[in-house]
């Protein structure tokens, strides 16, 4: 007789994890130009660094510049 693998439960609802993912899914879409010796140079960095994902690459880098920007242009109390 073979044994059956119970499953695990984490103890969070899994009706709220499959929400959470869900509100993490890239619904939107922008365009960037970029002209030749930018795409060059970009080409050059996928090739040396082997990244496989370019949109991935771009969307990280200028979500950490933003939220470096954000973080020091902060308002102050004083």
């Amino acid at each position: 007789m073979a044994r059956t693998k119970k499953k695990k439960y984490s103890g969070v609802d899994p009706a709220y994890i499959e929400k959470q993912k869900d509100s993490l899914k890239r619904k939107n879409r922008k365009t960037v130009f970029l002209n030749g010796p930018e795409l060059a140079a970009l080409d050059e960095y996928c090739k040396r660094f082997k990244v496989t994902s370019r949109s991935a690459l771009i969307r990280n880098a200028l979500m950490k510049h933003i939220l470096t920007e954000l973080d020091k242009n902060q308002p102050t109390l004083f």
